[in-house]
């Protein structure tokens, strides 16, 4: 969320970066609406702390009225504080309801895009911003998508987690189901490697945890919602693992915070359609393994460099064609000032597929968060929050059955085999 004094003292900025995320006019209109709410809050706590201070001042006089003995004109003066009490009670609550306005103001507003972000609307306006560094290979003549591999070797079944759920909810069966597991196993070792702690957080959040990362309300309706406890089902580990640190105070030798955690994913994906969402290309519950870092400041951007090398070396262990994309301010989430896609190409469905969205969202989620720490210099500042998939593994599982496929069988990447304690489907 962006303070409101960021937007006063920022103004042109904040209207440049919305209209690069393609708000309209009447859109941008909720940046003079927070100023102008602003305005009154300011004007009311005034007048409140102006009648508060005459209270205190009356108070006092009339104590040394009854020390005086002048005990009419002390009743008359407290009459006169019980009035002034009356009209600050009444400004008391339109500051409130003046503070809760400005609060959903802001939380509709999104985060600052970096310069660097490039202008667009949609998907196919994402900049390539590292092209596919290997050389893409053929499949045999009789190659097919993961979802008839998964019907051939009985490892996927679409058809049995819409019978007990309903479609987007994959049922995962023998080598299939191994291969999975082998996959959140490696994963969760390698990050571990690269300084992760690995975390298993709760699967269901509060509102305020929702609400700390950005889910709410901006996705509030792709979120499934436990509404006899108020819970949240979450879209991604991010949401409990940053919240690990809402409400700290922390230190400069605390960064960075590394932390990493598996879990299920559970998203509505409402109006999704077509052929981007038949087998594994968009489902509504998967497995993912997140990557999150507290970071400073000053080196946030540092840390996005290195995630984002490190994304790519697990991609490159796991022999998977794959380019990096900077998205456009049509494409940028809602949190983020700057994201990078890994896609990874299917080679039997002859596309790309995103697999991990890698962001700095600077200090929008920890304002939040209210995640703080003292500088060198004592002074109270917001750390940076960064967070990367690595990976959802739906797609991931896709492109590795179908590039792996051959007459035989579909081959196991080298670097799977020692968890799945197999080298091949057949």
């Amino acid at each position: 969320m962006l303070k409101t004094q960021y937007i006063r003292d920022n103004q042109e900025d904040v209207l440049r970066s919305l209209k690069i995320r393609n708000w309209n006019d009447d859109q941008i209109g909720v940046i003079q609406e927070v100023i102008d709410t602003d305005d009154i809050r300011k004007k009311t706590q005034t007048e409140l702390d102006g009648l508060l201070s005459k209270v205190n001042e009356i108070s006092k006089e009339i104590g040394e009225l009854y020390k005086k003995g002048e005990r009419d004109l002390a009743d008359s003066k407290k009459n006169e504080v019980s009035s002034i009490k009356e009209s600050s009670q009444k400004l008391t609550d339109q500051l409130n309801a003046t503070k809760d306005k400005l609060t959903e103001l802001l939380l509709t507003i999104p985060n600052i895009v970096h310069p660097t972000v490039p202008a667009g609307k949609l998907e196919s306006d994402n900049e390539v911003h590292q092209e596919c560094a290997t050389t893409l290979k053929e499949l045999d003549s009789g190659a097919v998508p993961h979802w008839d591999l998964a019907v051939k070797y009985d490892i996927l079944d679409m058809a049995a987690g819409a019978k007990i759920t309903g479609s987007g909810f994959p049922v995962f069966k023998g080598k299939g189901a191994k291969l999975q597991r082998a996959l959140i196993g490696f994963l969760l070792d390698q990050v571990s490697e690269h300084g992760y702690l690995e975390i298993i957080p709760p699967l269901l959040v509060n509102e305020d945890s929702a609400r700390a990362t950005g889910q709410l309300p901006d996705k509030e309706g792709q979120m499934y919602h436990a509404t006899a406890d108020n819970l949240y089902l979450i879209p991604t580990a991010e949401v409990p693992i940053t919240n690990l640190y809402r409400d700290t105070m922390l230190k400069e030798s605390d960064f960075p915070i590394k932390m990493a955690g598996h879990t299920p994913c559970f998203r509505r994906e409402a109006g999704s359609y077509g052929a981007d969402v038949k087998g594994l290309n968009r489902v509504h519950q998967f497995d993912k393994v997140e990557v999150v870092q507290v970071a400073h400041p000053d080196k946030s951007y540092e840390v996005l460099d290195e995630m984002i090398k490190m994304v790519g070396s697990l991609l490159d262990k796991l022999e998977l064609p794959y380019r990096i994309l900077r998205l456009c301010g049509g494409d940028l989430g809602f949190t983020s000032a700057l994201t990078f896609d890994f896609e990874v190409y299917s080679l039997a469905q002859k596309k790309w597929l995103e697999v991990s969205s890698v962001s700095n969202f600077e200090t929008f989620q920890t304002n939040r968060l209210k995640c703080r720490f003292k500088d060198s210099e004592g002074k109270t500042r917001l750390a940076h929050s960064l967070n990367g998939s690595a990976f959802g593994l739906a797609r991931v599982m896709a492109a590795i059955l179908e590039n792996n496929q051959t007459s035989d069988g579909i081959h196991i990447p080298k670097v799977l085999i020692p968890y799945t304690k197999f080298d091949i489907i057949n």
